[in-house]
């Protein structure tokens, strides 16, 4: 049997407690918080209950129950102790049309109360049939560990914007778009709020017709101007997908699936992975597998500027790591040259899932204190000289120490060039997160960076979305 989730409208409402122990008076907690006109009917009430009565919150009539009791309710529950007291009040109310509801007794059930998870007017009720509610609480729990504090007061400033939404501007794709893109934006009271300004902007700007696209010989036309001609977009989130396992999805990857509203991904992305994006996703399989290219990395890159143009929220599903040999050095460049709006997402990269799977440490203190990630394929150049073996690689340094003088003079005799980039980040990810780009001539110079700290050096930063650029100088900037 399936149930309907729903919820009830309560307040003003009467509703009927027959029952005042302990099992109706963790009820009452709910029921009250609904302002239900609540009535209570035993012979005999818990202190707290006698307390609610006596301020007020509820009415209490302290004697048995009778089915005249019923009349009138719109939502009855029976808690006492007897079996044939709460039939029988389950069976009157089904006999007048009443929703009614046995405590711990299923089948004398017309709804179930589920264990709530709240932040202001967002709930989350989990219900198990009545199967296990050891299980929804337990789920309940853990809902509520991952979900933000401040959710409420947040989803009370998106409440009043959409409603200003709703009545300034005309019905349309246009705003279904723009309410989904402010239901992922920081949101403030303040006039001067970047997401009102922002639904204010996109109501005086014209109409657009939003252009979907059938195949990729479409995407290929995008090109030009056509990628700056909006000044309003949506974003791309660049997201690793991890090894395959649903489980090792990071908490930020699984939000965005389930808000997306495209998914280009990889062909190596599973099933179980794709199940969690909603029914509404445009879903598109981008991969490239086995040397089998039925989409160019050109054409990827403009189905991610069209999507984006269009207002949409767009995630680009990589298996592992986004930022390990995915091309993601190619699609950053496409989204920046069209001034969309992009962010990355780290994902488990399958070089750790595979150390995992065989139970070994890449970093053992005893034979390995280097790690380098290579790939048997290259990016063909015919315009260009093989770099050196020893510069072919992105150096990656963890806990480098806060003097780099020694390893900077070590790179050096190594034969590494001087005006090789070189960046230091501290505290990666976190709210204090600091960046110094330098070069190895100038690394030893670098002042000593906060804890924790890694370095990477490498000609692949040049390529980085900071668009590093060496001067004549010497001096490493960014564009």
């Amino acid at each position: 049997m399936s149930l309907l989730p729903v919820f009830l409208k309560l307040e003003g409402r009467r509703g009927l407690l027959v029952g005042a122990g302990t099992v109706a008076l963790e009820k009452i907690g709910s029921l009250l918080k609904t302002g239900v006109r609540l009535r209570v009917v035993a012979p005999d009430a818990a202190f707290e209950i006698r307390q609610l009565a006596s301020e007020g919150r509820l009415e209490w009539i302290q004697r048995r129950f009778e089915i005249s009791d019923l009349d009138g309710n719109f939502v009855v529950i029976a808690a006492t102790d007897s079996a044939e007291v709460n039939a029988a009040v389950y069976q009157g109310a089904v006999e007048r049309g009443i929703l009614a509801n046995s405590v711990d007794d299923p089948p004398h059930c017309d709804f179930y109360f589920g264990s709530v998870v709240s932040r202001g007017a967002l709930q989350i009720a989990i219900s198990t049939a009545g199967e296990s509610p050891a299980v929804a609480q337990r789920l309940r729990r853990e809902i509520d560990e991952q979900l933000p504090a401040d959710l409420g007061p947040w989803l009370e400033e998106l409440g009043i914007l959409r409603r200003e939404v709703l009545a300034t501007h005309p019905a349309g794709e246009a705003r279904r778009l723009l309410l989904h893109r402010l239901a992922q934006q920081p949101i403030c009271a303040s006039e001067h709020c970047p997401s009102r300004q922002m639904a204010q902007a996109d109501q005086t700007e014209s109409t657009q017709t939003s252009v979907i696209l059938s195949d990729r010989s479409a995407a290929k036309g995008v090109e030009g101007p056509a990628f700056r001609s909006s000044a309003s977009k949506g974003t791309v989130y660049l997201v690793g997908a991890g090894p395959g396992d649903p489980d090792l999805l990071t908490v930020k990857a699984l939000r965005l699936l389930q808000s997306a509203d495209v998914i280009l991904h990889d062909d190596l992305v599973p099933e179980a992975i794709l199940r969690l994006a909603p029914e509404r996703a445009e879903i598109v399989n981008v991969g490239k597998r086995c040397g089998a290219k039925s989409i160019t990395q050109e054409e990827i890159g403009a189905l991610m500027v069209l999507r984006a143009q269009q207002r949409r929220t767009v995630v680009r599903l990589k298996s592992g790591d986004p930022l390990i040999f995915s091309r993601a050095a190619e699609e950053i460049a496409a989204l920046t040259e069209a001034g969309v709006r992009f962010e990355i997402v780290p994902g488990v990269s399958a070089a750790f899932a595979a150390a995992a799977a065989i139970g070994c440490s890449l970093t053992s203190r005893n034979s390995a204190s280097n790690v380098i990630f290579s790939t048997g394929h290259h990016a063909q150049s015919h315009n260009r000289a093989p770099l050196p073996e020893r510069e072919d690689a992105t150096r990656v340094v963890y806990m480098p120490g806060r003097d780099l003088r020694l390893l900077a003079q070590q790179w050096l005799d190594e034969g590494l060039p001087t005006d090789f980039p070189c960046a230091v980040v501290s505290r990666a990810a976190q709210p204090g997160q600091e960046i110094l780009h330098t070069t190895l001539g100038k690394l030893g110079d670098a002042a000593p960076a906060l804890a924790p700290s890694l370095l990477i050096a490498g000609w692949a930063l040049r390529e980085s979305s900071g668009v590093f650029r060496l001067e004549e100088d010497g001096v490493l900037v960014t564009a």
